[in-house]
């Protein structure tokens, strides 16, 4: 019994002192936005025909479903083009922020109301990627996932260096963006423009009255403990979204892997074939002759895929085995960016897959990219810009984060 009780209570102390999976957290959040960001730049000269008032969806269809399903979109806030164009704005700004890691608390609920936005507003302009933006556009705000590889960090560093050195460090930007956004937010509300389902506003007024509270403590508490629970607090949830994705992530697989078990075309290794040899995911059409000559490689890759989705979830359990698992997995979502045309699914899957990598993996990666920078800045004649310490590895080990 004591053996019990003192292993739950390390593991108590683990999930409320610690953010857990402080790298895992970063590269989704680099990932997921830089997804965005790439397709939203792609189709710049689209904008209008997706989402906006050129579209076959008009508003007037938008309206009648939204009414329906209660989906919250600022869209639908105002009318005409220039509305529109803001709100495309926005979204490729907050999506160019959180790849910077710049005021991540909150450029992670604004692109939050990016994705929602435009995606609720024409629900049928998507491959399957958009729906894992979605979920895990809503995720990344309960994380705290700019404490590596961001301006946020770099940040933190900078002022506690200098309070080691006795200075006084004053944030300004962080309260007029806090009092910028906490003005729309109230004269949104007020006018009525937030009704439909109540999750999303609740979440926006959550966040913003979490933020002045942060601040408060950290002003005006004479002890540390105020701030030690927030931190506590921030942890837990911190750590309840990093298992929500990981779990999603799981998800996906199994569903997609078991629905296509009843399938009779991946039961008869036939599957892979047929997206080969339609227009729309032929974007090579010689490349998908030769991969679909060999009726022997179209049933390996049929059943291996299948097979891949479904034991992935299991493979967790085993840490050498996952990381086989997910190289494999990441390699087919890459083939299948080229040979279908899917880059932004593709995308949008490795990133999410990109949560069960290992922290090693990822602090080399890290490492070989400040290296890289480092290089082009000397080349520049810049001098290189000295990096953070990195938080401690505190990865929950049953996930297979350690290496």
């Amino acid at each position: 019994m004591n053996r019990w009780s003192l292993a739950v209570s390390r593991a108590v102390a683990r999930v409320t002192e610690t953010a857990l999976g402080p790298y895992q957290t970063a590269i989704v959040r680099i990932g997921i936005g830089v997804t965005w960001l790439l397709f939203l730049l792609r189709e710049i000269p689209h904008r209008g025909e997706l989402y906006g008032p050129d579209g076959p969806w008009s508003r007037d269809l938008a309206e009648q479903l939204i009414g329906s399903n209660g989906s919250f979109t600022a869209l639908m806030w105002f009318d005409g083009r220039i509305w529109f164009e803001a709100v495309y704005a926005l979204a490729l700004l907050a999506a160019a922020l959180l790849v910077l890691g710049w005021r991540t608390r909150t450029v992670s609920v604004l692109f939050m109301v990016g994705v929602l936005s435009l995606q609720n507003r024409s629900v049928f302009m998507g491959d399957g990627g958009d729906n894992v933006l979605h979920l895990m556009s809503i995720y990344l705000v309960f994380t705290r996932c700019g404490r590596v590889w961001s301006l946020d960090a770099r940040r933190a560093a900078r002022d506690a260096a200098a309070r080691a050195r006795g200075e006084r460090v004053t944030d300004r930007t962080g309260p007029a963006l806090w009092a910028v956004l906490g003005t729309v937010l109230v004269a949104v509300t007020l006018s009525g423009r937030m009704e439909g389902d109540w999750l999303v506003p609740a979440l926006l007024w959550t966040v913003w009255a979490g933020q002045a509270l942060w601040w408060l403590v950290g002003r005006s508490a004479r002890t540390a403990e105020p701030r030690t629970l927030l931190d506590v607090v921030a942890d837990i949830v911190h750590n309840g979204a990093l298992l929500v994705i990981m779990a999603e992530t799981c998800l996906i697989y199994a569903t997609a892997g078991w629905y296509k078990i009843q399938g009779s075309r991946w039961q008869d290794g036939t599957a892979v074939y047929y997206p080969l040899h339609l227009e729309y995911f032929s974007p090579w059409p010689a490349l998908a002759d030769v991969l679909s000559a060999s009726g022997t490689m179209v049933l390996l890759v049929t059943y291996g895929t299948v097979l891949v989705q479904v034991a992935f979830p299991f493979t967790l359990l085993n840490r050498r085995v996952k990381n086989v698992l997910l190289a494999v997995m990441i390699t087919e979502h890459a083939a299948i960016a080229v040979v279908l045309g899917l880059p932004f699914f593709s995308l949008a899957m490795i990133a999410a897959d990109a949560v069960f990598l290992p922290t090693g993996f990822l602090r080399r990666l890290g490492g070989a990219t400040a290296r890289g920078r480092d290089r082009l800045l000397r080349r520049g004649g810049r001098a290189p810009v000295p990096g953070q310490r990195a938080p401690e590895d505190t990865d929950a080990a049953h996930v297979g984060f350690r290496t």
